[in-house]
């Protein structure tokens, strides 16, 4: 990434390799819905007006098949199906950020912010790293932003080159800490949140043992980053090329202006955990804010609207190839569902653990929610799917629902910094020109640690009876 000097465009390289694997996952898909016959449970609606499983309605058997013209055109196709209104929104708030992003970078606000942070926090940059690390898990965790972070994570890369490491060091210090939080799940409305709704528990409750989980989490996810930070790091003054930091009046005010309105914006998402009404507008609350930070910010740096308008707009245009991949990726769900299979496969796992011992149980429910994370990327989605089926299960053998629900956003929320079937991730390796190969050679290590240490705590969560 070359200090962001062509603002946010995605590399030819990163978007044929993503393009590639999300095609090759929808061949797969159509494939699968030639074999697998269509199934489907019984639905029925809660208080909220949300459709959710029901159990005793059962499970039975129906045609199945999706016509090959419909997969061809699935991509299009999905923006009409029902429920993707969020998928709309994800597309226009990467819109949004890719012009107000350009535009900051062309008027020189990003570089002086970067090059200020260097000159004041270099010879503590570690510390900076930890503290950077513990926001974004905090933000994963307390408030459920994950996408609300796209537009923060080129501009921690840039700052992880400036101090120094690399691109891995940046994307792990932001995206993957996100993702971290977003699975501790202290109090994620989103899984944690709404499952506890879903199972009749009181919601947050049982926080005491996440919290120990994100503080575990947490270390194991700075001491990777560290360790690999020591093995990249070279000194401050080679990487970026100056000895000192001139400061200039005009762009101060305006970095002032930025940081100050985009406060605004993350202390409202921050309230959010207290506020529910205000959960369902995140997204739009940062994109507004990220929106009016930029235009205020670069006005006030000097340049005209016209320069603005311009700017924004060629930044706009560089994010449409991210729109393709958000369609590619979004259309492997809309195939499985239209070709009534993603029930049948979730009623062969489910059946699966009718036959395993109480411990095991814990750790398949994990993978369950692992392996359906892998075609529906929305945590609450997922919770109104598996949550009817697997407190069932979990009731057998005399599994708390509270230990369930962990599990069940453990598997949620690691694998969003993963699969290559997750928008967020795509893209974000896109904007700061990384391969998802490469994201996958770097991270894994990572993955199998993490995959290792939450297995472990929910085993220690059954044996205290959690």
């Amino acid at each position: 990434m070359e200090e962001n000097k062509k603002g946010l465009n995605i590399s030819v390289k990163s978007f044929i390799t993503a393009i590639a694997v999300i095609f090759a996952l929808m061949v797969a898909t159509y494939l699968l819905t030639l074999f697998v016959p269509g199934g489907e449970y019984a639905r029925v609606e809660d208080e909220n007006g949300n459709l959710v499983i029901d159990t005793l309605g059962g499970f039975t058997q129906v045609q199945g098949g999706i016509p090959f013209w419909k997969w061809l055109l699935s991509p299009i196709l999905v923006l009409g199906a029902s429920g993707n209104g969020a998928l709309i929104a994800v597309i226009a708030f990467l819109l949004v950020i890719g012009g107000i992003f350009n535009a900051l970078d062309k008027c020189g606000i990003i570089k002086y912010m970067l090059d200020k942070l260097t000159y004041k926090f270099g010879a503590a940059r570690y510390k900076l790293l930890a503290i950077i690390v513990l926001f974004f898990m905090a933000l994963g965790s307390m408030v459920g932003s994950f996408e609300e972070c796209v537009p923060l994570v080129p501009i921690v890369v840039a700052l992880a080159v400036r101090l120094g490491w690399d691109v891995f060091t940046g994307i792990g210090m932001s995206l993957l800490a996100a993702g971290c939080g977003f699975a501790a799940g202290v109090c994620n409305p989103f899984t944690v949140g709404v499952a506890q709704q879903l199972a009749g528990l009181p919601m947050f409750s049982g926080a005491w043992f996440r919290v120990i989980a994100f503080v575990l989490i947490y270390a194991l996810l700075t001491a990777f980053l560290i360790f690999h930070a020591k093995k990249v790091e070279k000194p401050i003054e080679e990487q970026s090329g100056e000895s000192g930091f001139v400061r200039d009046e005009k762009a101060d005010k305006a970095s002032a202006w930025f940081v100050g309105i985009l406060g605004v914006g993350i202390a409202t998402v921050l309230c959010s955990g207290f506020v529910p009404a205000l959960q369902d507008y995140t997204m739009i609350v940062v994109a507004v804010t990220f929106l009016v930070a930029g235009v205020v910010s670069t006005l006030v740096s000097g340049m005209t609207a016209k320069d603005l308008g311009k700017t924004a707009w060629a930044g706009v245009t560089s994010i449409f190839p991210a729109v393709l991949m958000i369609l590619m990726a979004s259309s492997i769900k809309y195939t499985m569902e239209e070709a009534k299979i993603l029930d049948t496969l979730l009623h062969a796992v489910v059946g699966a653990a009718e036959t395993m011992p109480k411990w095991v149980v814990v750790l398949f429910i994990y993978l369950i929610v692992l392996v359906m994370n892998f075609f529906i990327a929305s945590g609450s989605a997922k919770a109104f799917m598996l949550i009817p089926l697997i407190m069932p299960v979990a009731q057998v053998f005399g599994i708390s629902p509270q230990l369930c629900i962990m599990a069940f956003a453990f598997g949620d929320g690691f694998s969003h910094v993963f699969y290559p079937t997750n928008p967020v991730l795509l893209i974000s390796l896109g904007l700061v020109d990384v391969s998802y190969g490469k994201w996958v050679k770097w991270s894994w290590k990572f993955q199998a640690l993490n995959l290792l240490l939450t297995s472990l705590i929910l085993m220690l969560g059954f044996a205290i009876g959690f």
